[in-house]
């Protein structure tokens, strides 16, 4: 992997940070991928801050969604993780928080139905503030600037003061990321994610193959709702859902700052999101990422991309997961459509001969990123689809279970990825294309992948 110059974090941790013991070792490793903070007093004053603000998300429920990814290892549930490339300030719209929070909830009814299996809801959402980035700086017409590294860190406008890292903005991501979890919160526990308003959550989208398809499926399970409440059912369960937020764990001064001692164990738990990944450029055995994240009780994902080998996944799995603990870790495997075939079964066959209990995921998305004719960075529908069909492929072969799908994707009706069942073309980049750093999946895109994965998990029921 091609690396960034190291960054020098703080020397010390802050005052009201979490203590316990090597928490800090990673402020003596290689670390990668970090900002250059403009003003170190404002660094520190915003460090300090984080570090008395009240946890995102609670250990108890870190501690459930370890369960429920302990279910998908065994077989027992699928992970749907979907998202965001990169979230903005300026996107945390109740609208727009609530259109993904919706197509999340349309996938899994899909993926529910089609499977017949639990499926664990997740968001790359209320955290997913900072990006890394294969350059550290982005030149136009012969201006150099720092490179946007995501809200959190900097701006996209491309000016000398936006561009600027400014500590600020990890302060700005907290509190951003605080009323987006209430938001999801209140859709998913206030009567918005009510199974029987199926129907509802398509209001508004045109007419396309996939719509057709989700208002089908709609209308059995509103039969399959009448039955039951003929027969007396109790439809609680079916009012609300469990809905887990994750990202990766890239800034290590802001997940430093969020991580809290769990009252009821003394463990040390991160408190910014329920699921932490760590990126395939900063997977580094001997780095910094790697130490840090093996010392929260959080689940934990590592992104695997095609360079990945089968060592590589074991000594991971030594350095993350020494107890073996179902439901610890997960492996999201990033290789591209033309070599998910050749390159991932060696991976899988190794791990399991290891007898470790690990999810694998797949992100069709990161292994297919190409530009288009009119200069676009975008992603050909059909390279993803064949990139999952080559990960359900690889893991019957095997007789594994092929567990979750991450994918970067939005409730809107944006074009950012080419094709689909209503076909997306590159001049309709011009108006529709809104994402600050990768290509997305829009909504309907997003169900036709729904369907397709039900497809391949109902064969393999």
């Amino acid at each position: 992997m091609t690396e960034l110059p190291v960054a020098h974090p703080i020397a010390s941790p802050q005052p009201g940070a979490a203590e316990y013991p090597g928490l800090d070792a990673w402020r003596d490793l290689p670390v990668v991928q970090q900002p250059t903070w403009a003003d170190s007093e404002v660094h520190r004053a915003a460090v300090s801050e984080l570090s008395s603000l009240p946890p995102l998300v609670f250990a108890g429920e870190v501690d459930l969604l370890r369960q429920r990814l302990a279910d998908a290892a065994e077989g027992k549930a699928f992970l749907l993780q979907g998202g965001d490339c990169a979230e903005t300030f300026e996107g945390a719209t109740a609208d727009k928080i609530s259109a993904r929070v919706r197509t999340i909830l349309q996938m899994a009814v899909v993926l529910t139905y089609g499977a017949s299996l639990p499926v664990i809801k997740m968001g790359r959402m209320a955290g997913q503030f900072a990006k890394p980035r294969s350059s550290n700086d982005e030149t136009r017409e012969g201006v150099t600037l720092p490179a946007y590294r995501g809200d959190m860190v900097n701006g996209y406008e491309f000016t000398p003061e936006s561009r600027a890292h400014n500590a600020n903005r990890m302060v700005q991501a907290y509190h951003t990321s605080a009323s987006t979890l209430n938001l999801i919160r209140a859709f998913t526990q206030g009567g918005f994610a009510d199974l029987r308003l199926v129907h509802h959550w398509n209001k508004g989208f045109t007419a396309n193959p996939a719509h057709s398809r989700y208002e089908s499926l709609a209308r059995e399970i509103d039969r399959a709702v009448k039955f039951m409440d003929a027969c007396g059912a109790d439809f609680d369960a079916l009012k609300r859902v469990e809905f887990f937020a994750s990202h990766e764990a890239l800034v290590l001064d802001y997940e430093r700052a969020l991580t809290r001692i769990d009252s009821r164990t003394g463990l040390p738990y991160g408190t910014s999101g329920h699921f932490l990944w760590i990126g395939e450029r900063t997977r580094q055995l001997d780095g910094a990422h790697v130490d840090f994240l093996s010392r929260v009780r959080n689940p934990i994902g590592v992104k695997l991309g095609p360079t990945s080998t089968a060592d590589d996944a074991l000594r991971l799995i030594d350095k993350l997961d020494p107890q073996r603990e179902p439901g610890r870790l997960t492996f999201i495997t990033r290789m591209g459509a033309g070599n998910i075939r050749e390159k991932l079964p060696a991976l899988v066959e190794k791990v399991t001969a290891s007898g470790a209990k690990v999810l694998w995921v797949t992100d069709p998305m990161h292994g297919n990123t190409v530009t288009s004719p009119n200069g676009y960075k975008t992603r050909n529908f059909d390279d993803v689809i064949d990139e999952v069909r080559g990960f359900f492929e690889v893991h019957h072969s095997l007789g594994t279970f092929p567990g979750g799908l991450h994918v970067e994707m939005t409730g809107d009706d944006v074009a950012e990825c080419l094709g689909g069942a209503d076909p997306v073309d590159q001049h309709a980049f011009l108006e529709r294309y809104e994402s600050v750093c990768d290509p997305r999946l829009n909504h309907m895109q997003s169900l036709e992948m729904a369907f397709l994965v039900a497809g391949a998990l109902g064969k393999r029921s």
